[in-house]
């Protein structure tokens, strides 16, 4: 894909997958012309490369000096700290020696002819590499209980399982053991006995060989061709109950795979950051629509506006006949918690208006979740 560096919609949304170099070289390379004169951007990457450093662990040389994260420049121009450039070779830039090093060396290469990764499915690019990160310093933390009763090995498991149903619908293989034959039952019921199946059989490896298999699943999805297509990713596909666009799909992936990973991290003592702002919004957009699907066109409305430091959106979620009855605020990050069953209604704001109005909003985004 040919990037102009001066489109800040799109380098945005590309920067937490630069920041982990899951880019391809051209695409890695035109990230750092349009921070150099794009402050929110060249902040953004600066936070996301702070992450990636602190992942990393210390550096022989600090980023401002002349090591793998240096140049001897300590600002871009814009008062923040240096943006690696690629070398004069067109390498793109190193990631260090520490564990985010050591996840990144063990992932297959991309090919320079390789077709870029398109918008839909960078933010699951990029959530993989976090995790990938993450479990790198998991050592021997895997028995370590995370959610649901599934420790930190079970957790790695049900991401094999629950990222089967996009990619046997992308032509890939099932992952053994061979799933039941279907049955009548929801998809919740047939989805559950799966991850227990995935679980129990992932319980006879060792953790690094569960891991294994969890990544080369994901790199099945994001070498599909769906994953580069936009007009393949339009076509709409049934799984995990949600008839959505195959691109949608994708999102849905990232963000199961960030919400366990956020899991993860907790249970460990890591924090693990939220997705980048432009991934961030991807996310967001993607459950206001299922929670609009959910609330239906006969509720009592409710204006629902999502802000952070960048931008503010609002929606109105339920009937359109009617004046709005309750006005809820909410941090991205909180809403997408609440979505993804990590946070409850009672922790959050509880807005303005009809106190039932926007308790049963908060309320039906809370029953979302099945991660």
């Amino acid at each position: 894909m040919a990037m102009d560096a001066r489109d800040h919609a799109t380098v945005s949304e590309l920067l937490g997958a630069w920041a982990v170099r899951a880019l391809p070289a051209d695409e890695q390379r035109a990230v750092p012309a349009h921070l150099a004169d794009c402050e929110e951007c060249a902040a953004e990457a600066e936070r996301l490369r702070a992450t990636v450093r602190s992942l990393n662990g210390p550096q022989e040389n600090g980023p401002e000096g002349n090591g793998p994260e240096g140049n001897g420049n300590a600002s871009n121009g814009h008062g923040v700290g240096h943006v690696p450039q690629d070398d004069a070779a067109g390498h793109p830039f190193r990631t260090g020696t520490g564990p985010l090093a050591t996840a990144l060396a063990r992932r297959p290469p991309v090919p320079r002819a390789a077709p870029a990764i398109a918008p839909h499915a960078q933010p699951y690019a990029a959530t993989v590499a976090a995790l990938q990160a993450l479990l790198a310093e998991a050592d021997d933390a895997w028995s370590t209980e995370v959610v649901h009763g599934w420790t930190a090995h079970d957790t790695v498991a049900h991401l094999i399982a629950a990222d089967e149903p996009l990619a046997v619908h992308l032509g890939l293989p099932a992952h053994e053991p061979p799933a039941d034959a279907a049955d009548d039952g929801d998809w919740r019921t047939a989805w559950e006995a799966r991850t227990r199946t995935v679980i129990a059989h992932e319980r006879a490896r060792d953790p690094h060989a569960t891991v294994a298999v969890w990544r080369a699943r994901a790199a099945e999805l994001l070498t599909a061709p769906a994953a580069h297509d936009p007009e393949l990713a339009a076509q709409a596909a049934m799984l995990m109950g949600a008839r959505l666009p195959v691109a949608e799909h994708f999102l849905v992936r990232a963000f199961e795979t960030w919400i366990h990973s956020y899991d993860i991290g907790r249970a460990l003592d890591r924090p693990v950051p939220p997705p980048p702002a432009g991934h961030l919004w991807h996310l967001v957009r993607l459950a206001v629509r299922i929670l609009g699907q959910a609330i239906g066109p006969k509720a009592p409305p409710v204006a629902l506006t999502v802000t952070d430091a960048s931008r503010t959106t609002e929606w109105i979620l339920g009937s359109e006949d009617e004046p709005v009855r309750a006005e809820l605020a909410l941090d991205p990050v909180d809403f997408c918690l609440l979505v993804g069953g990590r946070t409850t209604p009672d922790t959050l704001p509880p807005g303005t208006g009809d106190p039932t109005a926007a308790r049963t909003l908060l309320n039906r985004a809370a029953r979302l979740a099945w991660l």
